[in-house]
């Protein structure tokens, strides 16, 4: 057996196909790779591009589960965009560290309640918020990214406005 030894540098600067397959052993040799979830029958189900609406009752229905908000708000961020149609990617070890769960296990189980809330939401058992490939990424339609960031920013702006004697509350009006 042999052993190499890389830097930040040349990590960073290595060709994607490269940067994927070191990502791929690191995650596999911390026992991180997620266990492949339940797979539906190819045309059976769907990724569903979810309204600023349906992406407030699908938190109305996972809200008592803390990690399952967490996980939600995660697709708030700017995902990376490709294919055709056009899909928002995210990396499940990325949102480990930004939820601080402990293991993808625990971000699939999160995205399993996600999508089971949809189903329901939408009143189609095909309907999916995600879906996953081999390489340890999560993928959600544009439209859902973009109204689960104006969910968000509609949630701070009414904090604000119903706290502005408190810290980080509103600024008053200029006269």
């Amino acid at each position: 057996m042999m052993g190499i030894t890389l830097t930040a540098d040349q990590i960073r600067n290595a060709p994607p196909p490269v940067r994927q397959w070191i990502e791929q052993e690191v995650i596999a040799s911390l026992g991180l790779a997620p266990q492949a979830p339940a797979a539906a029958p190819p045309q059976a189900a769907h990724l569903v591009a979810c309204s600023v609406e349906d992406a407030g009752r699908v938190l109305d229905q996972i809200q008592s589960v803390l990690p399952a908000v967490n996980v939600f708000f995660e697709f708030g961020r700017p995902g990376i965009g490709y294919g055709q149609p056009a899909v928002m990617a995210f990396r499940l070890i990325d949102i480990v560290n930004h939820t601080r769960l402990q293991n993808v296990s625990q971000v699939m189980a999160c995205l399993e309640m996600i999508n089971q809330a949809l189903t329901q939401v939408k009143s189609d058992p095909s309907a999916r918020f995600c879906g996953f490939d081999n390489e340890g990424h999560c993928f959600i339609a544009p439209q859902t990214q973009a109204s689960i960031a104006t969910l968000w920013q509609t949630m701070i702006a009414r904090q604000q406005a119903g706290s502005p004697g408190e810290a980080g509350g509103g600024v008053a009006p200029a006269a």
